[in-house]
């Protein structure tokens, strides 16, 4: 107050110096003020240095630490009364931090605000778990009302006391140690009970309301109240046990004058032991109870998820992600030294170890077929296990699904697992290394994909092929060199330790144990029979066998009848382990027991190894890609990467092009190929067995009648089977040419072999309608039975068509004669050739017969006996012998040859007798018969081509072009056919790369769902 005071005094004096100034002097100057004042009016006095320029910007540049925008300043007079001014510097810098606080409160501001938006956003990114909380029941919840979980962590002395108490037994106190671990604080036994039956699973959210209150039922409390009731009896139980421990030691510390009570204490603490076992099997009972309820609840949540109420990709696509790569896998030829290296879970053992019985137990269902002793698994069997809301079985190549929980489909099932096996086994083979591919779906089942190998052998036995034992040795160790695979190691409990040959088959593949997990089956047995129990104890130790592990499990796999469920296995297995003295000795340990524990290690072994090793599987299969892929732009430039099943399609379609060109082809080209085969077919029956007989009578009346009982003949047996096959091989000729004619630049080579086979099989198939002949029979009689020439271009066409038919046939009897008698004399001296004696013999009797004939050219078609003798007298007089049998072969060639001569002759004359024709011959010595002959066949094999092709084009073409399209198909279904047919590097490297790049995509695919699931 006083400091604004002093400042209005020193304004008004001021005031009154100004107004006083201004009247006495006129133009303004600044006046001496008040020292206050200055320091007020004036912040910042003016100084001799020259003063900067204002800056005129339109904004200008705000900083707490710089200086104050600067006014212009006029110099005054200095007055000789003039007082020096004072600085006040602490104002000023005072000025200047109140003045920056204003920027720490605003930044303060925004990055509070930012921090809270981003914490938002993050907050909004988290998924909202509490709506999963409905799964587990309320009870679970409620344990820390009920039950003091801090009493139950301290319910058992500790393992000093006990060693005090009992000196004599080390073992003892591990057992009371383990068992205080089992009961650890209260939190760890609520997430032991939702660890162990699986309640956090991830589900949708909606449909909450609607399931929660489902699970409100009345039944549903009495049964959480039973169970909490029977949780605190247990704790009730474990302090009455912690008291009387208590109290057995005080009793103890005494002093030693109570030695003599030492034998009962120990009885107290055997029975003490005793009781913490049952609680803990009463324990593990609840734990099983909540489990089921879970598993109910799941499978309930997964109906509803097949209905189609949520939309979200669940655990168990991840696994069929999976084993679609392992599918594809087992499929590809690893040309490029790129091996299969993803894990999977290896089942070997010896034979009647067990092997199946483990598998179907972790699958919870009796799927393999069973036998008393002798070998059932004959190939590896692929199972991929999975979630589902119903428990079925389906393999990879069919669509039947099979009731796990009906008996009539686990029958149907094993039956045709045991066929699929057998179809695998070739002929002179026991076992075969070819996979069947299983999946099994079913509520509470561990995720993972298991192997089945046929058990080892020690020794061959009668039936079985003599290579079966390393078969199966090969077989197993193919599997077992995977460096990511998981051995699961089974061995018989039952038999001696020493008998075991898949150990030392294990130890081999990995020496380490980094990835073997050893199975001991039958224990039950193992501890009735062997005499010191310990053994087992040495085994599940791993200190009887050479082999290392990740881990030992003991279990049952029941009493050894195949009828058993797996329900009654399982109790059955409680049950023995329960009342078994290895547990109670602490010989094992309970996480080593049940196959339930066994599946849950495993399962979580699988998904560690698949976790480590998928990327740099799908790394190498990307190194793979690429090599194949510049492999194929080096070698083919210019075609296209078509693997095995794409050719196939591109030849079948130019296959059935091909096909539908033979509708194309004229019918004057049908009919004269059909025309000119059927007379090659049918020219020698006609003119050896119809022309030259009718030929050798005396006139033409004869002529005919033998003519026409020949043609007769000829119809009803011969001629319409012959037409049949003349068209059907005409059909294959010109589907072959159509098939196999060259399509020039656009020829692939890599179809020829298989348009052969769709050929030969079509034809093959190909049957001719058998009605065909009948109709044809009748058609052929009546053209035959026709002697009416019209006119004189079909008088022409006849005559023609015999010269054609008969110097055919003499230049067939010409040559027949030139090989008899060897080479005439201009060939002999121009080619220097000459005659064997046979030939000579044959020349000098063609000869003497051609003599013979020229005294008598109308001589008859056959040599009397007389006329035989006297040749071969003549030849012999020339020192030429002879036999008849030879002078009859080389007759019939001679006159052959002077008949068709003489035919031909007689053929000219003819082509003037139309008229005569017309007349029948009356009143005219030439006579042309033949000639009317070979009209009629003539005119037969036309009206038979025309038949026929009409025949070809309506019917025959359309049904070989069905019997092609179900070859192709028969062809496309079956992938060995075209592995045989469709062969060479192009198409190698296209179907290589092909699978790689379909390998690559799912494995990708699967990388990013196990991604997304972590």
């Amino acid at each position: 107050m006083w400091r604004t005071r002093r400042a209005a005094g020193a304004c008004e004096v001021c005031r009154s110096f100004l107004s006083i100034s201004c009247a006495g002097r006129g133009p303004f100057s600044p006046p001496r003020l008040h020292l206050l004042s200055r320091s007020i009016h004036l912040p910042h006095p003016p100084t001799l240095r020259p003063l900067r320029p204002q800056l005129r910007a339109s904004s200008q540049p705000f900083s707490s630490l710089g200086h104050l925008p600067l006014r212009r300043w006029k110099l005054s007079p200095v007055r000789l009364n003039y007082q020096p001014r004072r600085h006040f510097w602490p104002a000023r810098l005072a000025a200047r931090l109140l003045r920056l606080r204003y920027l720490i409160l605003g930044s303060a501001v925004g990055g509070g605000y930012t921090a809270k938006k981003t914490f938002d956003q993050w907050k909004d990114m988290i998924p909202d778990l509490s709506d999963y909380k409905w799964i587990v029941p309320d009870f679970v919840w409620q344990l820390d009302e009920y039950i003091d979980l801090e009493k139950l962590s301290k319910a058992l002395p500790d393992s000093e006391a006990l060693a005090k108490l009992l000196p004599d037994f080390d073992k003892l106190a591990g057992s009371f140690s383990l068992f205080k671990d089992f009961f650890s604080p209260g939190h760890k036994l609520v997430s032991e009970v939702t660890g162990a039956s699986g309640l956090l699973l991830l589900l949708g959210s909606s449909g909450e309301t609607a399931f929660r209150a489902t699970d409100a039922s009345e039944s549903d409390r009495q049964f959480k109240k039973g169970l909490l009731g029977e949780l605190i009896i247990l704790q009730q139980q474990i302090q009455e046990h912690e008291e009387e421990a208590r109290r057995a030691a005080g009793q103890y510390n005494t002093g030693y004058s109570q030695q003599k009570r030492k034998v009962t204490d120990k009885e107290k603490v055997e029975q003490l032991q005793e009781e913490l076992l049952r609680t803990q099997l009463k324990y593990q009972r609840i734990l099983e109870r909540l489990e089921k309820e879970n598993k109910e609840l799941r499978k309930l949540v997964l109906q509803r998820d097949d209905k189609g109420i949520h939309h979200r990709n669940l655990k168990k696509s991840l696994i069929d992600m999976y084993s679609e790569v392992l599918d594809v896998l087992s499929d590809y030829d690893a040309s490029y030294n790129t091996q299969d290296h993803l894990p999977r879970v290896v089942v070997v053992g010896d034979q009647s170890a067990g092997k199946t019985s483990v598998l179907e137990m972790i699958a919870q269902a009796r799927i393999f077929p069973r036998g008393s002793g002798e070998m059932m698994t004959r190939s590896p069997v692929k199972v991929t296990l999975s979630e589902g809301p119903h428990h079925v079985a389906l393999f990879k190549d069919s669509s039947r699904e099979f009731d796990l929980t009906k008996e009539e489909d686990l029958a149907a099932l094993r039956r045709e697992i045991e066929l699929r096996m057998r179809k695998n086994v070739k002929e002179g083979y026991t076992v075969s290394p070819e996979t069947i591919s299983l999946n099994v779906k079913g509520p509470g089942l561990q995720r993972m994909v298991l192997v089945d190998l046929p058990g080892v052998i020690n020794t061959v036995t009668a039936g079985m092929a003599p290579d079966t034992k390393e078969t199966i040795f090969s077989i197993s160790k193919a599997y077992m060199q995977n460096p990511n695979a998981i051995i699961l190691c089974i061995q018989d409990g039952s038999v001696d330790a020493e008998r075991s040959i898949v150990t030392d088959l294990v130890s081999q593949m990995d020496p380490h144990g980094k990835r073997t997990i050893f199975v001991l089956t039958k224990v039950d047995l193992a501890e009735r029979n062997v005499a010191s129990p310990s053994r087992i104890q040495q085994i599940i130790e791993g200190k009887l066998f050479p082999m290392k592990a990740l881990g030992y499990f003991a279990v049952v796999t029941g009493k050894g009848n195949s009828s058993e469920s797996i329900e009654a296995i399982r109790d059955y297995e409680e049950e023995f382990f329960q009342n078994s003295k290895l547990l109670k000795t602490s010989m094992l340990k309970a996480h080593q027991v049940t196959t339930r524990n066994l599946s849950l290690a495993v399962s979580d072994c699988f998904w560690k190894m698949v976790r480590e090793s998928v990327e740099q599987q799908a790394d190498c299969f990307k190194a793979t890609r690429f090599n194949l892929e510049t492999e194929w732009k080096n070698n083919y430039p210019r075609l296209r990467e078509l693997d095995r099943n794409e050719l196939f399609e591109k030849a079948k379609n130019e296959i059935l092009d091909e096909v539908i060109s033979l509708s194309q082809v004229t019918p004057k080209h049908w009919e004269e190929i059909l025309q000119q085969m059927l007379w090659e077919r049918v020219s020698t029956h006609v003119i050896e067995n119809i022309y030259l007989p009718a030929a050798q009578t005396m006139n033409s009346g004869t002529f005919n009648t033998t003519v026409d009982i020949k043609l007769k003949q000829w119809t009803d047996k011969q001629l319409p089977t012959k037409a049949v096959e003349v068209a059907w091989e005409t059909l294959q000729e010109e589907f072959s040419r159509f098939m196999t004619e060259p399509k020039g630049k656009e020829h692939d080579d890599i179809f020829d072999k298989l348009k052969q086979a769709v050929k030969e099989e079509s034809i093959k198939r190909h049957k001719w309608n058998d009605f065909a002949e009948d109709s044809l029979r009748v058609i052929q009689h009546n053209a035959l039975e026709d002697r009416s020439i019209t006119d004189k271009q079909q008088w022409d066409a006849a005559i023609y068509f015999m010269e054609e038919a008969l110097r055919g046939r003499l230049k067939d009897t010409e040559t027949v004669l030139e090989n008899m008698v060897g080479p005439d004399w201009k060939k002999r001296w121009v080619h220097w050739m000459g005659r064997t004696h046979e030939q000579s013999v044959h020349n000098e009797t063609k000869n003497e017969l051609e003599r013979m004939l020229k005294c008598n050219e109308e001589h008859p078609a056959y040599l009397a006996s007389d006329e035989i003798t006297t040749v071969r007298k003549n030849l012999e007089s020339r020192g030429v012998e002879v036999d008849p049998s030879l002078i009859k072969d080389t007759w019939h060639q001679v006159y052959r040859r002077h008949f068709l001569k003489t035919a031909l002759t007689h053929c000219n004359l003819c082509r003037r007798g139309f008229y005569y024709y017309q007349r029948h011959f009356v009143d005219s010595e030439l006579e042309c018969n033949d000639v009317v002959l070979f009209w009629r066949i003539q005119r037969m094999l036309a009206i038979t081509a025309n038949t026929l092709r009409q025949q070809l084009t309506n019917t025959e073409v359309r049904r070989l072009e069905k019997n092609v399209k179900e070859v192709l198909e028969d062809f496309a279904e079956d992938g060995d056919k075209k592995v045989k047919l469709l062969t060479g590097k192009r198409v190698q490297l296209a179907e290589d790369l092909k699978k790689v790049r379909e390998i690559q995509e799912k494995l990708d695919a699967f990388i990013e769902a196990l991604h997304q699931e972590k």
